[in-house]
Formats: structure tokens, sequence, C-alpha cells
């Protein structure tokens, strides 16, 4: 019996914090896929702006279509909080590097990454708070505006190359 009740709550601990996965570990694994994060965040934006439209189209019309509403609405909130978690569990905590105050050409580098990643989340946050695809919009202009200041110029021909196989 004790071994049943032992079984028996380890899986419910399994569970439990099942749904608290993020992306990626925060080990020092060495496996990352910055390429791959980058297409996953144009692709949550692209699917919370599906959404959006889909919410104020269903909106407009009887109550018959609320069940088809909530789920969009669920929809939208998901896939803004899998782009927050990829900004905050991949880049801000394991690929942007703290740079030291002295070396004043790479500490703004720094800082303008952080800036972005921020305004990221604000904006994916936005999204979750409105239907207005204006938000949508901000979050690719600030997608590309990291990608621009993140990787280096033969990178990023590899990421567009990259995003055409995805």
């Amino acid at each position: 019996m004790r071994t049943f009740a032992k079984l028996f709550g380890f899986i419910f601990l399994i569970i439990v914090t099942a749904n608290q996965a993020y992306p990626h570990c925060q080990i020092p694994c060495g496996i990352y896929g910055d390429f791959t994060r980058i297409d996953l965040l144009r692709e949550h934006v692209a699917t919370i702006e599906k959404s959006m439209k889909q919410i104020d189209e269903l909106s407009k019309k009887s109550s018959e279509n609320m069940n088809q509403l909530v789920r969009w609405i669920n929809n939208k909130e998901h896939h803004a909080d899998e782009f927050t978690q990829i900004v905050t569990y991949y880049f801000l905590t394991q690929r942007v590097k703290i740079e030291d105050p002295g070396n004043a050409e790479q500490f703004n580098i720094y800082q303008e990454k952080l800036t972005l990643l921020h305004n990221m989340m604000v904006f994916a946050m936005k999204c979750k708070q409105t239907t207005d695809v204006e938000n949508t919009g901000r979050l690719i202009k600030l997608i590309d505006q990291f990608v621009d200041i993140y990787f280096s110029d033969e990178q990023k021909a590899h990421l567009k190359e990259h995003s055409k196989n995805h």
C-alpha cells in the first residue's frame, strides 16, 4: 500500500508540474536553436493575429458562436504566453550575455537587446489585452530589429534561408 501511495504521489507531482515546462532547459547544455526560436516567435505572432481577426469576426455574430469565440481567445492568450516564454526563458535568461559597462560599445548593444526584448514582452501583453493587430505588427518589427542587432550578417543570411525552409 505504501508503494502505491508513493507511486501515486510521484505521478501526481509530474502531472501538476507538467504545464510549467519551459521551451528549453536552463542548464549549461550548450544546445541552442536561435534560428528556430526566431521562427517560432514569428509563428506565434501570426497565430495571435489570426486569432484576433477570428475574435473580431465571431464577436459580430450571434451568441451561438460563443464556444468558438472562447476557443480563439484562449488560443490568442496561449500563443502570447508562449511568445513571452521564448523571450524570457530562452533569450533573456540564456542567450543575451551580460556585458561589462567598461566596454561602452558592447554595453550599449547589450542594453539595446534588453530594451527590444522587454518591448516584445510588453507588446505580447498588449496582444493579450486587445484585438488590435497594430500590436502584432509592432511585434514583427521588434523581432526584425532584434534579429538585426543579435545576428551577424552571415547569420542573418542563414536565418533567411532557414526561415524559408520552415
